[in-house]
């Protein structure tokens, strides 16, 4: 039974659910009717609700039939309305559709005209919009059509900057149209383009540069020449500043702004055309002549780029060959000045224009880069001014280099450049400058020594007399006298002086402007002509002295000439010192050696002179002709001996002119050689047998001598000393003629004995010679009793001479 109440109660509860179910689906919209019916069949009781539903549609139904009955009549009634108005509907359809015929017939027209306005408004829409696309792709348009004619035109750096804005700026507001894609892919290519013909325009400008260093190098020393004669002239001028032309001063002839030379200038590279200018004008300034603008461009642009180290790496790379280029010297340098000249033009128009570029561009190249290049060029132009400078043997020429060198170190000092290493290499070239003068001067003194005629300079007016006194300094009373009259020196005296002095002057030349002191460039100049006068000048003496056709005449001429030379010494020394300003009694000061000199010269003219007259003397003696056989007794002297004695008077009556004693010496050494030489002649070998009667005939020709001796060819002599020439050859021949041996052996060796320069060996000699004759010269002189005796005399002397000479060696 509780069974029976539980079911009963669940129906209920069932029944009751269905109802609420059926209420919602009811009053709910249709779209959210799905949970509520899915309620339903999440129950167990879908069967039950399903007959629930059925039987509330039947109760819909009759209800709407309830209400349909209830209306029907008026439904008929509005049926009936409905058709009348449907037949008046008609009418009012054919009214409007015939309305709308005409009215379509009678708007025909205006429909075409709408049609045509539509597409009107359409087109002009069209064209407003292309209008619009237009004014956007104008600009671009027109950059591109800029950006070729700048490359056409060459102006690569504002057509960087175009292609620049083009890219960041127009481009990417029509990036989406197809000719602004193919645009964006050649900007690329635009940009290698414009780096290639930037680098070309380069290349093309460093050989021009290259081409044209020399001319550049010319302008820049030009105006440091100007510079300099202007300085010269500001010396004698109170100054104020520096003598030398500033680094400032050097850049103001680079009158043009950088910006003139940017890369927005459009002038073309290379070298601008100076040739027209007149050489009377100003000196254009070294860097107007080049147009640096390539180099500004390509550096802009590379920089723009992002390829600036490229550029600077390829540029100084460039420049370093060109640099070994223009410092190789070209073989034949050293043959004229004009090779130096050149090759000097092309360095310092090299160094300018990377001093320009050093100043003007930033980091292109630096002070480090340029230095090592200037060590690089110092070190070969020093070696190869070293090498060529040693071929030139014309002083004229040397002096012209020494003065580009001068001109060279001062133009690259006024750019800054440490020169210092120019003038130290000056100072060795000085060193050859001075053997070219001294080559030069060797011949100009042989020369002057070649043609002179060696005899005193005769002057017959005042005028002659003032000319050569002004040539060279000389005092004597005994020109004072009334003309005619003669100067004690030939015309060497004069020439060789005054060439003297122009070989100072030549000296001088080569120390100016090399910044050397006083003391300096005296001590140059007295080392130098210290050289000149103990070297050149005593060689150039020497070689006529030592000729083989010198006269006598011409050798005590030369003695003259040679006395006066030195006395002339104190003069060069005055004459250095005006020059320098340097004092003598300076400490260091050299000293010259002139005196030594001319003394060397003298005393080997002396000795030439004795040479000289003992040659003269051999050639007289060779004319000798005696009969050493003769029985006669001569009564005069031989006629060679006379024509020598009168040779001897003649040649020591020209020695008036001598120091005494030299013309002593000569006449002592003369005499000497002539006893010296007859005693020979009478001792040599070949005269193997002699009489009585020719050593008659040699004591007159003795005596000959010994009378010229007497007389005092030469004054100065006391008493006899000239005559003890022949002391040996008078006591020799006095011993045999007056046949004195008893005294002779008796007295020997005692300091008071007659014969005491008689030598027994001499002696023996020559009685061995007499004593053959005894013997082979009379073949009855056995027979006679006479002659027997004077033979066993003989023999009996010769054997006591031999003992002398035994006991003396012994």
């Amino acid at each position: 039974m509780e069974r029976g109440k539980m079911a009963e109660a669940e129906s209920l509860e069932t029944a009751a659910e269905h109802e609420r179910i059926l209420r919602e689906i009811e009053s709910t919209d249709t779209a959210c009717i799905g949970p509520t019916l899915r309620s339903v069949y999440d129950g167990e009781e879908h069967g039950r609700f399903m007959e629930k539903l059925e039987t509330r549609i039947r109760n819909h139904d009759r209800e709407i039939e309830k209400m349909c009955n209830f209306h029907y009549q008026g439904f008929v009634d509005s049926i009936t309305e409905l058709l009348k108005v449907r037949g008046e509907a008609q009418k009012l359809k054919n009214q409007v559709t015939d309305t709308n015929r005409k009215l379509q017939h009678e708007g025909k027209e205006l429909v075409i005209a709408m049609e045509e306005l539509k597409q009107c408004r359409l087109q002009q829409r069209n064209i407003s919009a292309t209008v619009d696309k237009l004014m956007l792709c104008l600009p671009v348009l027109e950059m591109y059509s800029k950006l070729r004619d700048q490359m056409k035109t060459k102006r690569h750096y504002p057509a960087l900057k175009t292609l620049e804005h083009l890219e960041h700026t127009y481009l990417p507001q029509v990036s989406h149209y197809r000719f602004c894609k193919v645009m964006v892919d050649n900007i690329p290519k635009l940009r290698e383009e414009i780096k290639d013909v930037s680098m070309s325009d380069l290349k093309d400008f460093l050989e021009s540069i290259r081409k044209h260093s020399d001319k550049i190098g010319e302008t820049a020393m030009k105006q440091a020449q100007q510079q300099r004669n202007l300085d010269n002239i500001v010396l004698q001028q109170p100054r104020i500043g520096s003598k030398r032309k500033s680094k400032k001063d050097a850049y103001t002839i680079f009158d043009t702004e950088i910006e003139s030379t940017s890369p927005k200038s459009e002038q073309d590279s290379g070298i601008l055309d100076v040739e027209d200018e007149e050489d009377d004008e100003e000196v254009p300034g070294a860097q107007d002549l080049v147009d640096f603008s390539p180099v500004y461009r390509c550096l802009h642009i590379y920089s723009v780029l992002g390829a600036r180290e490229t550029f600077e790496n390829y540029y100084r790379k460039q420049r370093r060959k060109q640099a070994r280029l223009v410092l190789q010297p070209p073989s034949n340098m050293h043959e004229t000045l004009d090779g130096y000249r050149k090759y000097f033009n092309q360095i310092v128009g090299f160094f300018v224009v990377e001093d320009h570029i050093l100043h003007t561009t930033q980091g292109l190249v630096n002070r480090a880069y340029i230095d090592e290049l200037w060590e690089m060029a110092l070190s070969k132009t020093i070696a190869a001014l070293r090498t060529h400078s040693s071929y030139c043997s014309d002083p004229n020429l040397v002096l012209d280099l020494k003065n580009l060198i001068v001109l060279f170190a001062d133009t690259l000092q006024v750019y800054g450049f440490p020169v210092n290493q120019l003038f130290d290499m000056l100072l060795e070239i000085r060193d050859q400058y001075s053997e070219t003068l001294l080559k030069k001067w060797a011949g100009i003194f042989r020369n002057i020594l070649d043609s002179d005629n060696y005899s005193p300079i005769p002057v017959t007016s005042e005028e002659m007399y003032k000319k050569v006194v002004g040539q060279f300094p000389f005092q004597d009373i005994e020109l004072e006298k009334p003309f005619p009259k003669k100067f004690p020196f030939s015309e060497f005296v004069p020439k060789v002086y005054n060439q003297i002095k122009e070989f100072i002057y030549a000296c001088l030349k080569f120390s100016e402007d090399l910044h050397l002191s006083s003391t300096e460039v005296d001590d140059m100049i007295r080392k130098s002509t210290n050289l000149l006068l103990t070297r050149t000048l005593s060689n150039s003496l020497q070689n006529v002295i030592k000729r083989k056709n010198i006269g006598l005449t011409e050798l005590v001429q030369i003695i003259i000439n040679t006395t006066h030379l030195e006395k002339s010494c104190k003069y060069l020394e005055e004459f250095i010192t005006n020059i320098t300003n340097v004092l003598p009694e300076t400490v260091h000061t050299t000293k010259l050696y002139g005196t030594t000199t001319f003394k060397d010269a003298r005393h080997a003219a002396e000795e030439e002179i004795y040479t000289n007259l003992n040659q003269k003397i051999d050639q007289f003696l060779q004319l000798a002709d005696y009969d050493w056989m003769t029985g006669d007794l001569g009564n005069k002297a031989s006629d060679y001996l006379v024509d020598l004695i009168a040779f001897l008077r003649s040649t020591f009556a020209v020695f008036t002119h001598l120091p005494g004693k030299v013309a002593q010496t000569a006449c002592m050494s003369a005499c000497k050689h002539l006893a010296t030489s007859l005693m020979q002649l009478l001792l040599e070998a070949e005269v193997r047998q002699l009489t009585l009667g020719a050593l008659q005939q040699f004591n007159l020709d003795v005596r000959e001598c010994e009378q010229f001796a007497r007389s005092g060819p030469v004054p100065g002599f006391q008493e006899d000393t000239l005559q003890l020439a022949f002391i040996d050859l008078r006591q020799l021949l006095d011993l045999f003629i007056q046949w004195d041996w008893s005294t002779y052996l008796a007295d020997y060796g005692q300091p008071n004995c007659k014969y005491l320069r008689v030598n027994p060996v001499t002696a023996l000699t020559l009685l061995e010679k007499m004593k053959d004759t005894s013997r082979k010269n009379n073949m009855f002189a056995q027979f006679r009793k006479n002659e027997r005796d004077k033979q066993k005399l003989i023999d009996t002397v010769a054997k006591q001479l031999r003992g002398l000479i035994s006991s003396h060696h012994s």
